[in-house]
């Protein structure tokens, strides 16, 4: 396939635009259920039956590419926003989270760069929160107005690499597939995913990604970059061929 100019930029979230934690995911979930429970209720196993339900969904991600969100999850076990502690339970939730969601300082130099050389920045993610959520984290880092476009899986029906997701992140940052460059930690996800629908794909390979949240896959990244600060410059390479697009 010809490649023209790079006109837009798309990153993933979690361990791209973060910096990978590893998480107690039984812990995520102990706040929440402390808040919900009743007298005779295990605190610890209603934590990790909230935790298989959210791992169920996450399997149907990776395996059917259905997106999923957290307040379906909740709802379906009976502890939805219906329910009297929703709200402090949520909050507990959120608190867990909260230090593990914090933009990587490289980021912001990182997205102005992008946009004085005339491309756009946009965001696409598989998570189960919502667009508000999210949102919400980029304002808080004071990144949110470098966002040209930005799309959660939670508010689509897909989740990557399903060729769609790629192409609503395409159509956020109103940019055809094939001038977009996807950047991600994963290779299913974030490699295998873009090229299909024509992007490049950089992959920032620094998360220790769970055995049980790899997918094997043949795919080659088209380049590789350790740092973010890595991506400008990749980025410019590609685009030195096409001074005049």
């Amino acid at each position: 396939m010809s490649r023209g100019r790079v006109r837009a930029v798309l990153f993933d979230w979690g361990g791209t635009l973060t910096p990978w934690h590893q998480i107690d995911h039984v812990a995520q979930w102990h706040g929440f259920a402390s808040e919900v429970a009743t007298t005779g209720d295990d605190v610890a196993d209603l934590a990790a039956r909230i935790l298989e339900a959210e791992g169920l969904a996450w399997q149907q991600a990776r395996t059917e590419h259905r997106s999923a969100r957290v307040e379906e999850i909740l709802a379906e076990l009976g502890y939805g926003s219906q329910h009297s502690a929703y709200g402090r339970a949520r909050s507990a939730y959120d608190r867990f989270w909260e230090p593990h969601t914090h933009t990587d300082p490289l980021v912001r130099p990182l997205w102005e760069g992008l946009r004085a050389s005339g491309m756009a920045v946009g965001v696409l993610s598989n998570t189960l929160w919502s667009r508000d959520h999210h949102r919400g984290i980029f304002e808080r880092d004071g990144v949110l107005d470098l966002i040209d476009g930005d799309v959660y899986s939670s508010e689509i029906p897909w989740t990557k690499p399903h060729p769609e997701a790629f192409l609503a992140a395409a159509a956020a940052v109103d940019t055809e597939p094939r001038d977009c460059v996807y950047v991600g930690d994963r290779l299913f996800e974030d490699v295998h995913g873009p090229q299909q629908v024509g992007m490049r794909a950089i992959l920032v390979p620094h998360s220790d990604i769970p055995t049980e949240q790899r997918v094997e896959v043949d795919a080659t990244p088209d380049a590789v970059a350790h740092s973010l600060a890595e991506i400008a410059g990749i980025v410019a390479g590609w685009n030195s061929g096409h001074a005049g697009g």
